[in-house]
This record gives C-alpha cells, structure tokens and sequence, in this order.
C-alpha cells in the first residue's frame, strides 16, 4: 500500500469526520470508539489548544495534527 498525499488525506478526512458523529450515536459501537470520538468533538470545538494559536507556526500546526491524529484513531476503534 502506497502512502498518501496531503490532498488524499484532506479527502479521506472529508468522509471520517461525519462517521465520527455517526459513530457516537450508534448503539453498536464500542465504549471505548465512543469516549474517543467524544474527545476529538471536544478537542475541535474547545477553544483551549495544547499548543496556543498566537505562538506562530506551531499554534496551528498542533491543529494540523493532532485533530487529524484523533479522527484516525476513532476511526480505527469503530468496528
């Protein structure tokens, strides 16, 4: 399997982002898949980041990954 590109990721995020919310309303999926997706809700509406967004470069560069970084891992934990 080749590695993907950003524009690739940037799609495949398109489709996981709505499957996370999907996820956390159905019945079947695990404990776990459900608490993480609560996280990476709550991580993307906070206001509070782990890196501020006024430090330059590295403010928003903690969104480009750690958001996406969160949305694998649900994704990963739904059956």
């Amino acid at each position: 399997m080749r590695p993907m590109n950003l524009k690739e990721r940037a799609k495949q995020l398109k489709t996981d982002i709505p499957a996370v919310f999907i996820a956390i309303r159905k019945k079947e999926t695990p404990a776990l898949a459900k608490i993480t997706a609560g996280v990476t809700v709550a991580y993307a509406l906070s206001p509070i980041d782990l890196i501020p967004d006024f430090i330059p470069v590295l403010g928003y560069l903690d969104d480009l990954i750690v958001l996406p970084a969160l949305v694998a891992l649900t994704v990963k934990l739904i059956p």
